[in-house]
């Protein structure tokens, strides 16, 4: 439960108090090395779509727009490794806008991230199904793509409310068989015959400035992952130095792979062959292997492309439905979103809204409509956390803010982004704008309606009145109170969720209002997955009466 784990680190609004506590509450245990592939595993899936349709905006030299797009991932990259190495055991993005910008804000940011990175995975799911179909087709097999898609999102989001849906054990090997495979795909391309550096040279530099810049926009999706690391900052080993070094090389090598396997497709394949029969092709990765090595490696690198897209997708679902969880725990979204089911202990409800937003948008929103609405939401996203950091920087003296690492070239580099940022989403078209305008609309309304009436900056009132009436307790009234607690644990694991814990106490006859059952709930679920354990409970928070 890693995830869940890190994401109340900065709700209790002390960012030093909170960083501090919070390094000596988790386990340490991934490393640099580690870093890098949780980082990669979100990215790499990007390249085995865009591609094509990147080709269809600019031609033969779309490389460029990958490194274009890279410059402008660079500054969000930094920054957020600097707010990460501050708050090395943060909640993300959202908690570093809530935090920032306060809880409207918050609210926007969050419904946008979640968008985003449902999105990304619905993009993920669209992307498998085309390379699944070449699989079935080598053995003459028939699934519609639609069919392929909907099936492999009921079973990853049922794997998640199973709550097994993150295996590192899985995904590193996914992700270094994946960079080895489209390495050596590059490296066979300078010896093919069909090799021709000066298509995608010439196709570069003789594009203009603006379909460049719109492409790297189409492309952005590609790196959105990058930073996803900084929200298990709690678990990195020295995160001050390994997690700003992590996400850089990460970006690093994404970059490098990007940019080399779209020149390497671009200098071996014939001109036009983005296209088939007027439509753009969405397996350009097992096109490429096909024509470098037959079609038994093609079949080979679908497999590999499936796993690598169905890995993204299946943490997509997890991160995605976690931001709803987190901005439920801000009290920023009502209490059902919070709450965890009793049997698998997962947030079974953001977890489904989040599958079925997946499906909705996989069914009735064309594949490249998916990418430049994910690319406008996560370009918006690294802008905001570009101004985060100008932010704390120049009210340092009022919040404190010491992070161990510091971005090079403040501010001009987080200028760089946001200007950048801002002058991409501007060549995206209408969609990005649409996009954009929907999170601002839905967030305004969503804290208007909701989290105005419900959002507690200071929330130790409530908990600390129940700490004194909780706190002294005859056996009678012990074993009242034990009792109540177990009737009221429907999945039988000596733990509440929140509804549970919300039974047990309007049983024993405890009078507070529902708002502050949860603040009450949230301070003693130190450990932040969403349940509480009654034994622990009780230690923490009862002492007996001597008789």
């Amino acid at each position: 439960m890693a995830v869940e784990n890190i994401i109340k680190s900065v709700a209790k609004g002390d960012l030093k108090s909170a960083g501090a506590e919070l390094k000596t509450t988790f386990a340490r245990t991934i490393g640099l090395a580690g870093v890098v592939i949780i980082s990669l595993s979100a990215m790499l899936p990007g390249i085995f779509v865009t591609p094509t349709f990147a080709a269809e905006i600019m031609g033969p030299g779309i490389w460029l727009a990958f490194l274009l797009a890279a410059s402008v991932v660079l500054p969000g990259a930094v920054s957020k490794a600097e707010l990460s190495s501050g708050m090395p055991a943060s909640g993300g993005s959202y908690v570093y806008l809530e935090r920032t910008y306060g809880p409207l804000i918050g609210t926007i940011s969050g419904l946008g991230l979640w968008s985003s990175f449902l999105l990304k995975s619905a993009f993920a799911l669209i992307g498998f199904s085309a390379y699944f179909a070449v699989v079935t087709a080598y053995f003459d097999l028939e699934f519609s793509m639609y069919t392929l898609s909907l099936s492999a999102l009921v079973l990853i989001t049922f794997v998640n409310i199973l709550g097994v849906s993150k295996v590192k054990a899985v995904q590193t090997p996914i992700v270094i068989v994946t960079v080895a495979l489209l390495a050596i795909m590059c490296i066979m391309a300078l010896f093919s015959a069909d090799f021709d550096a000066s298509v995608p040279i010439d196709g570069a530099f003789s594009t203009d400035l603006w379909t460049l810049a719109e492409t790297a926009a189409f492309v952005f999706v590609a790196y959105a992952g990058v930073t996803k690391v900084a929200a298990i900052g709690g678990e990195v080993k020295d995160p001050e130095k390994n997690l700003p070094a992590g996400i850089l090389l990460s970006l690093a090598i994404a970059t490098v792979i990007y940019s080399a396997l779209a020149f390497a497709m671009m200098a071996v394949l014939p001109n036009g062959w983005w296209m088939k029969d007027g439509e753009v092709i969405e397996n350009p990765i097992s096109v490429f292997a096909e024509h470098l090595a037959g079609s038994e490696f093609g079949v080979l690198v679908a497999i590999i492309s499936v796993l690598t897209m169905i890995s993204m997708a299946l943490a997509g679902i997890l991160a995605s439905s976690r931001f709803l969880f987190a901005m439920s725990r801000d009290n920023l979204l009502p209490q059902p979103l919070e709450e965890v089911n009793a049997r698998f202990e997962t947030p079974h409800i953001p977890i489904l809204l989040t599958g079925l937003a997946m499906g909705l948008a996989i069914v009735f929103v064309p594949l490249k409509d998916v990418v430049k609405l994910a690319s406008g939401f996560k370009i918006m996203i690294f802008m905001l956390i570009n101004s985060c950091v100008i932010v704390l920087r120049q009210t340092s003296h009022v919040h404190d803010w010491k992070p161990a690492y510091k971005g090079p070239l403040y501010p001009y580099l987080n200028i760089w982004g946001i200007v950048a940022g801002a002058f991409l989403i501007s060549l995206m078209g209408s969609k990005a704008y649409i996009g954009g305008a929907v999170a601002v609309v839905a967030g305004i309304f969503t804290y208007a309606l909701y989290g105005r009436k419900h959002y507690v900056v200071q929330q130790d009132t409530p908990f600390t009145t129940f700490r004194q009436m909780f706190g002294v307790a005859s056996t009678t009234e012990h074993d009242r109170r034990v009792a109540a607690f177990h009737a009221a644990d429907f999945g039988n694991k000596n733990h509440l969720n929140l509804r549970e814990f919300q039974n047990a106490l309007k049983a024993l006859g405890f009078t507070f209002s529902k708002d502050e059952t949860r603040v009450i709930f949230h301070k003693a679920d130190e450990n932040e997955d969403g349940v509480i354990d009654i034994d622990e409970f009780f230690k923490s928070y009862e002492s007996l009466e001597e008789e």
